[in-house]
């Protein structure tokens, strides 16, 4: 942590100014991570459970399940109940239902282009809104006209934000991360719960919980997106999908959103402050300026609050927090490469190289198995990709490029789009590192914080102890929060002078470092360099060898 820093200089050093669009949240609003799906889900399912007349609950996601149990349950299963089936009871009673779900303008409504979600979230989209809740005995669907499909943004873009915001007697509670409504994250750790084909699986993923002021902000994202979709010009798509989902004849033409669906939200009360001595909160916000509508023609237009430039509030925060580094950043994300749709102006490899020149260490986690949802062969090789390659080692003296390291967890796609920065700077949201996200192909939410306190030092224990799959107790607890002995898991060198040079990479040392395996992998500079290394062993002989920081 930065020397004595109190939080107006935290704030002024790794948070953009404030503005009337984008305010800064001090000491007002509660800021707490969650780690892992299976807590984000069942608090959910808790949100949901406990609404009632007059209450709200407010979603948007880039896909969900219907048919998701919020406990972890499974069809035919005791207890089981899907969550639309809770929200459409709920609606029933009076709580006030929305649900925006990500489309597109092509892939979205021609069923033999399957790219992304977005064939499937119309067929969501259809089942929640025909929802008759089991417990009731109503002749209405009362989730009707409360689901979304939000088909503006760029061709190649696609509406990326997952929030979601309860009201429970008019007091917020609002989530930011990148979690979807989707059964395969349901996760936790050691991530033995899944199975992907033959292979061990695991989903890794991270939301923000926000009280006070900032949840109000997230509330406004929500009403923006749900009084643009809702303002969208009709559209209509064939229905040559199986009748079991609409209860339609195949071939019929049907509109893609309800023709007059609710245009406002119920106004928010002022929210009662939630103190948080020396934390500060900002929620930051990417959108691309024009949007592509098919009315009478194709047409550009820009929906309404975004000015002609975009929005890049979280390019902003991200390349502020970076420059500020003077220890470490920690990046979490599942992808480190760029993507179509990106934009070379908003990239951020050569603000990491500026601060590797400068020593901080800076550390990369990557996904060891593939997302399903990108195809092909799900296994990911332990590599550095192509762009950081170039982008950033590359560009560097060879004494700064071993400030900078990558690592792959075995068997787990790491879907978190998270940042830690000198245990005072945290983010967490739903943009990804390439620019897409930065500049708002992809349109993107993302909570950040900095904080005088040790939440972010306690955040990044959690993070690396689960990495390391070690139990965080007594004995290991002081050498994992010390920030100069925790540095040495990832690089032998970064170690201070004095510990043994197998610190971190067998069992006992520091004391009560009790790994139950071995899973992250190095990841090397080329495929050439892995296959050469690798040749003759077994898949994971080398992490299992050297275990971590054998880079």
């Amino acid at each position: 942590m930065p020397h004595a820093s109190s939080l107006t200089e935290l704030i002024g050093r790794y948070l953009p100014p404030a503005t009337e669009a984008c305010p800064v949240f001090t000491e007002d609003s509660l800021f707490e991570p969650i780690i892992d799906g299976v807590t984000y889900f069942t608090e959910l399912a808790q949100h949901m459970e406990a609404l009632g007349p007059g209450d709200a609950v407010y979603i948007a996601s880039y896909q969900a399940d219907p048919q998701l149990d919020l406990t972890g349950r499974v069809a035919g299963e005791a207890g089981y109940r899907p969550f639309t089936d809770v929200l459409a009871e709920k609606a029933a009673g009076g709580t006030d239902v929305r649900i925006v779900l990500s489309a597109a303008e092509f892939s979205g409504g021609v069923p033999w282009l399957p790219i992304g979600p977005f064939r499937a979230n119309t067929l969501a989209a259809r089942v929640i809104r025909a929802w008759k809740p089991s417990t009731l005995d109503v002749v209405a669907q009362p989730l009707e006209d409360r689901v979304l499909l939000d088909w503006s943004g760029p061709v190649l873009g696609s509406n990326h934000q997952k929030l979601v915001v309860f009201s429970h007697g008019g007091v917020l509670t609002a989530y930011v991360g990148g979690l979807d409504l989707s059964p395969s994250r349901f996760d936790h750790s050691p991530h033995r719960r899944l199975k992907l084909g033959a292979h061990r699986w695991g989903w890794h993923d991270a939301a923000a919980r926000l009280h006070g002021p900032a949840a109000v902000r997230v509330w406004e994202t929500f009403r923006f997106r749900w009084q643009n979709t809702a303002a969208l010009p009709p559209r209509r798509i064939a229905t040559n999908l199986p009748p079991e989902y609409f209860h339609l004849p195949s071939g019929k033409l049907t509109e893609l959103n309800p023709l007059n669906p609710p245009r406002d939200l119920p106004p928010v009360p002022a929210q009662p402050e939630h103190p948080a001595a020396g934390t500060a909160v900002q929620v930051v916000r990417s959108y691309r300026p024009w949007s592509l509508y098919r009315h009478r023609g194709l047409r550009r237009m820009r929906p309404a609050n975004v000015v002609r430039a975009g929005i890049q509030e979280i390019y902003r925060s991200m390349i502020t927090a970076i420059n500020a580094a003077e220890r470490y950043i920690y990046l979490e994300d599942q992808y480190f490469h760029e993507s179509p749709g990106g934009d070379p102006r908003f990239q951020l490899y050569g603000q990491l190289r500026a601060a590797a020149r400068r020593g901080v260490k800076i550390i990369l986690i990557g996904s060891g198995r593939r997302d399903p949802a990108d195809g092909g062969d799900s296994t990911v090789h332990p590599v550095i990709t192509r762009d950081l390659r170039w982008r950033v080692l590359a560009r560097l003296p060879v004494a700064a490029r071993r400030n900078v390291v990558m690592y792959r967890v075995d068997n787990l796609t790491v879907h978190t789009k998270l940042m830690l920065i000198d245990d005072v700077f945290a983010s967490i949201g739903s943009a990804n590192f390439f620019s897409r996200s930065m500049v708002g192909t992809d349109s993107e939410i993302t909570s950040t914080l900095v904080t005088t306190g040790p939440l972010v030092r306690d955040l990044r224990v959690k993070l690396w102890a689960e990495h390391l799959r070690t139990p965080v107790d007594d004995q290991v607890t002081p050498a994992i929060t010390d920030l100069d002995t925790a540095l040495g898991i990832w690089r032998r060198e970064w170690l201070p002078a004095g510990h043994p040079p197998h610190t971190w990479r067998r069992a006992g040392v520091p004391a009560g470092f009790v790994p139950a395996e071995w899973a992250l992998t190095p990841a090397r500079y080329s495929a050439a360099v892995w296959r050469r290394e690798t040749r003759g062993r077994r898949p994971h002989d080398d992490a299992a060898r050297r275990g971590p920081g054998g880079a």
